[in-house]
């Protein structure tokens, strides 16, 4: 299982770099993406905030509406905050990737999944179990939705 679903990310990462088929006029073509290989190329390009930022539709959005409760942003809208968010993560933990992914349910423009992060925050080890869905349309994000236990975010602040 473990093997299909490395084969899976890479297999998702590739599709999102390689070359659509040419039609018969010579113009390349490129195939969009599904909700779920939109989710792996997000979640293994994590080091990369252009990269993810790119995965996302102009009107695009990342939420993590618990957030609020500890004094956070819920919100980024359009791919400049996407950048800033990721960008500012990953100043305050280098290492930042996920890992552990299940995906649990998907349809071509849905999917919900859970997924890991075991690193460090500021010199702290976090440990961090995320559930998400997305929503993707016309082959980019239009929506990822997260949560997490906050409680830990809580003890990082402290």
């Amino acid at each position: 299982m473990n093997r299909l679903f490395y084969i899976s990310v890479l297999g998702a990462t590739m599709m999102s770099f390689a070359p659509g088929p040419t039609t018969g006029g010579g113009a390349a073509t490129t195939q969009k993406m599904t909700a779920k290989e939109l989710l792996l190329a997000y979640l293994s390009n994590i080091q990369n905030p252009q990269k993810v930022a790119d995965l996302f539709a102009e009107d695009g959005a990342f939420e993590m509406p618990y957030f609020a409760s500890v004094g956070f942003p819920t919100r980024y809208a359009g791919k400049e905050q996407i950048v800033g968010m990721i960008t500012g993560l990953l100043k305050q933990a280098p290492t930042f990737k996920f890992i552990n992914i299940k995906i649990l349910i998907e349809t071509p423009d849905q999917v919900f999944a859970e997924y890991e992060v075991d690193t460090f925050f500021n010199g702290k080890p976090y440990k961090q179990l995320y559930m998400g869905r997305l929503v993707a349309r016309d082959g980019k994000i239009v929506l990822i939705r997260e949560a997490c236990d906050t409680a830990v975010i809580e003890k990082m602040k402290g």
